[in-house]
C-alpha cells in the first residue's frame, strides 16, 4: 500500500517516503490526505487547546 507524506520545508506531497523524517508529516492513505496535513493538524491542536481549556476549568473555552 502507498503511503503519501507532506514535506515541510518544500510544502509538496511526497508518493514513499523520500525525504529525512523531520521534514515529514505523515504517512497518510491518500494524496489528498497528505494535501491537508497543515490544515488538518491546526485543527486538531484547536480541539486539544479547548479540551485543555476546559480541563482547566478555563471559562474563556
Amino acid at each position: 500500500m502507498t503511503e503519501f507524506f507532506y514535506n515541510l520545508r518544500t510544502g509538496q506531497v511526497e508518493e514513499g517516503r523520500q525525504s529525512q523524517g523531520p521534514d515529514l508529516m505523515g504517512p497518510y492513505a491518500t494524496r489528498e490526505e497528505a494535501q491537508q496535513a497543515l490544515a488538518t493538524a491546526e485543527k486538531r491542536n484547536e480541539s486539544w487547546d479547548a479540551e485543555d481549556a476546559a480541563w482547566e476549568g478555563d471559562s474563556q473555552a
